[in-house]
C-alpha cells in the first residue's frame, strides 16, 4: 500500500483524513435540513426564474406525496429521463423522501438502451418532458416494456413568465403534445395536492437511494446501487475539499444531472451546503457565458470539452470571469495547455479530480488552493483510501516504482450492483473496488493515471463501449470482424473508431457502414470512421486483439 503523506493533513484543512466515520445521513434529510437552514435562499435559477429551498421543498413533498398515491411504495424504482430542469430538482428528492429508489437516464438514449435499462431495472414510473427528444422515445418504452406510467412534465412550467411567453410562440415545435391517457399522466396533475406526504423510516446504509448505469469493465450496462450514506458522505466530501466554505456559492449546472459527476459534484454538494444551481437543460457555451456573466457564478464544473469550447468561442473574450473562484475537471484527462489557458483567461483556477460511478462521484481532486500537478488526478478526499495492486494479482503489490491497477476504498464506494453478485466479486475486492485504472502515486500522494485495464472510450466524460457498438455492426450482412477502438480527438478527448473485415464477396465502402451505423448511435457514441481492411489482428489463439489494433494505430 502506497501511505498518503502527513502534507496531505495540512492541505484540507481536516483533523483526521483517513476518519471514515460519517455520521449516517439519507438523502432526504440532508435535503431537509439545508431548507429549513435557508428557506428564503435560492436553490436554483432556471433560464433566469429562481426557486428558493422553500419552493424546492413543497415541490419535492408533493411530488413524494404524489406518487404515494400512485401506489408507489419503498424500494419501488422511479425512473428520471430529464435534462436540467426544475423538475429533476423534485422528482429526484421527492422520489426518495417516499423512500423510492431512484433510477437515472440518458436523455441521449435510443429506445433499446432505455428499453434495456428500465427492464433491468424494474423500473415502473418515468418522469419526462414533452420534449420532441424524449417523450416519443419514452412513449415507444411505455408501449413495449414492463414501464407502468409516465409523468410528463413541460419547459414551459418552468420558465419565468416572459420567456414561457416566447416559448409558446416561437419554440412550440421543439415539445409535443402530452397524449391523455390512464398511463400518462401531467406533471402538473402529480403535483396537485397538499404535499402531506409524512416521513418513511430509511436506513441510510442499507436502502439503495440511486441506482446509476455504468459499463463497468466489460461494457455490458450494469447498475450500480449507490445508498443514502454513499451520496450523502460523498457531498460531504467533496464540500471539505473548499479552503473557503463560508463563500458565496453559486455553481453552474451545465453538466447533466444524470450523469454521476454532475449528481455529486453540483447537486448533491450544492443542496448540502446550501448553495445556488444555475441550470441549463444544455450544454451551449453561448448560453454559459451569458449565465456565468448574469449571475455572477462562482463554480463551474465540466468535462475538457466544455473548456475548450470556452476558448474558442467569440464571446469569451468579452466575458466577465471575475467571480468564478473555482472549478473542477473530470470524466477524461485534461490537458495541461487548456488549463492553463483557461486559468490565465479566467482568472480562476481549475482543478482536475477523478471518480467513477461506482464511487458515487469523486475519490481524488488536486487542491483548490495549493499545488496542482500536471497530468495528476489529485489526492484522496477525505476519508478514502487509494493504494495500488498488482495489474494481474491483486494479492500482489506492484515492485517499487511501477505502476498497478487501483484500487480505493470509502465511505463512498457502492453497495454493489443491482442484480449482478457476479459482478460484485470482479469489481468488490478485500474491501476495495478496483477502477481498471493504472496509476502511480508520488511521494506527496498525487495520483497519476498512465493506463486503462478497461476497453472504455471517453468521449466528453461519456463511456463508449466498443461492444456495444461491434454487435451492431456484426448485424450488417457485408461484416465479417469487427473492432472499435479509441482514437485521440483534441475536442472529445477520444473518439470511437471502427475497423471491418468484410465477408467474401460483399462490396461495401467503410463510408457507407459509417454512414449506416451512426443514424442507429447515440451522439456521443458515433464512430469517427469505419475503415474496411483485408484482416484484423489477432492473438495467438486467433482472437480479435484490440491491444494490437490500438498500437497500430497510434504508429
Amino acid at each position: 500500500m502506497v501511505e498518503i503523506p502527513d502534507i496531505w493533513r495540512k492541505k484540507y484543512r481536516h483533523p483526521e483524513p483517513w476518519d471514515r466515520s460519517f455520521a449516517p445521513l439519507t438523502v432526504p434529510q440532508m435535503f431537509a435540513n439545508s431548507a429549513a437552514a435557508h428557506p428564503d435562499a435560492y436553490l436554483a435559477d432556471f433560464m433566469g426564474r429562481k426557486y428558493s429551498y422553500a419552493d424546492v421543498r413543497l415541490g419535492v413533498n408533493r411530488v413524494a406525496r404524489g406518487l404515494q398515491k400512485l401506489g408507489v411504495k419503498k424500494g419501488d424504482r422511479v425512473g428520471i429521463f430529464l435534462p436540467n430542469v426544475p423538475h429533476y430538482l423534485a422528482a429526484y428528492y421527492g422520489a426518495m423522501k417516499m423512500g423510492a429508489t431512484v433510477v437515472n437516464f440518458s436523455p441521449l438514449y435510443t429506445v433499446d438502451e432505455l428499453a434495456h435499462q428500465v427492464e433491468d431495472s424494474g423500473t415502473k414510473i418515468l418522469f419526462t418532458l414533452s420534449a420532441k427528444a424524449l417523450l416519443p422515445t419514452a412513449l415507444e418504452v411505455l408501449d413495449n416494456s414492463s414501464l407502468e406510467k409516465l409523468i410528463v412534465g413541460t419547459v414551459v412550467e418552468a420558465l419565468p413568465l416572459a420567456k414561457s411567453l416566447m416559448f409558446r410562440v416561437f419554440k412550440g415545435g421543439e415539445s409535443v403534445d402530452i397524449p391523455k391517457r390512464r398511463d400518462v399522466i401531467p406533471f402538473s396533475e402529480l403535483v396537485d395536492n397538499k404535499g402531506d406526504c409524512g416521513r418513511v423510516p430509511i436506513d441510510p446504509r442499507k436502502d439503495v437511494a440511486l441506482i446509476q448505469y455504468t459499463g463497468g469493465t466489460t461494457g455490458t450496462p450494469k447498475g450500480a446501487m449507490l445508498t443514502h450514506q454513499n451520496i450523502t458522505a460523498n457531498a460531504r466530501q467533496i464540500q471539505a475539499l473548499d479552503p473557503e466554505p463560508e463563500a458565496e456559492d453559486r455553481i453552474m449546472g451545465v453538466l447533466p444531472f444524470f450523469h454521476v459527476f454532475a449528481n455529486a459534484t453540483v447537486l448533491n454538494r450544492t443542496v448540502l451546503r446550501g448553495g445556488e444551481i444555475i441550470m441549463l437543460p444544455r450544454w451551449n457555451a453561448a448560453q454559459a457565458l451569458k449565465a456565468i456573466e448574469r449571475t455572477k457564478a462562482t463554480a463551474l464544473p465540466g468535462v475538457p470539452t466544455m473548456y475548450t469550447a470556452l476558448l474558442d468561442h467569440p464571446q469569451t473574450a468579452k466575458t466577465d470571469f471575475s467571480s468564478l473562484r473555482v472549478c473542477i475537471s473530470g470524466g477524461a484527462p485534461l490537458p495541461a495547455e487548456t488549463k492553463a489557458k483557461f486559468e490565465a483567461m479566467t482568472g480562476s483556477k481549475l482543478v482536475e479530480g477523478y471518480g467513477l460511478t461506482e464511487s458515487s462521484g469523486v475519490v481524488s481532486c488536486n487542491p483548490y488552493d495549493d499545488e496542482n500537478k500536471t497530468g495528476s488526478i489529485g489526492q484522496p478526499i477525505a476519508g478514502t483510501i487509494v493504494k495500488l495492486v498488482d495489474k494481474e494479482d491483486p494479492n500482489e503489490t506492484p515492485p517499487d516504482g511501477e505502476p498497478g491497477e487501483i484500487v480505493i476504498a470509502g465511505p463512498q464506494i457502492m453497495y454493489g450492483y443491482w442484480n449482478r453478485p457476479d459482478a460484485d466479486d470482479q469489481i468488490l475486492y478485500d474491501g476495495f473496488l478496483r477502477t481498471g485504472d493504472v496509476g502511480k502515486i508520488d511521494e506527496d500522494g498525487y495520483i497519476f493515471i498512465v493506463d486503462r485495464l478497461k476497453d472504455m472510450i471517453a468521449v466528453s466524460g461519456f463511456k463508449v463501449f466498443p461492444s456495444q457498438l461491434e454487435e451492431i455492426l456484426y448485424r450488417h450482412p457485408a461484416v465479417k470482424e469487427a473492432l472499435v477502438i479509441g482514437v485521440p480527438d483534441t475536442y472529445t478527448g477520444e473518439k470511437p473508431k471502427a475497423f471491418v473485415t468484410l465477408e467474401k464477396g460483399a462490396d461495401v465502402t467503410g463510408e457507407a457502414l459509417a454512414d449506416w451505423l451512426n443514424p442507429q448511435l447515440g451522439k456521443h457514441e458515433r464512430v469517427d470512421a469505419v475503415v474496411v481492411r483485408e484482416e484484423l489482428p489477432k492473438t495467438m489463439i486467433g482472437k480479435l486483439d484490440r491491444k494490437a489494433l490500438r498500437a497500430e494505430e497510434q504508429e
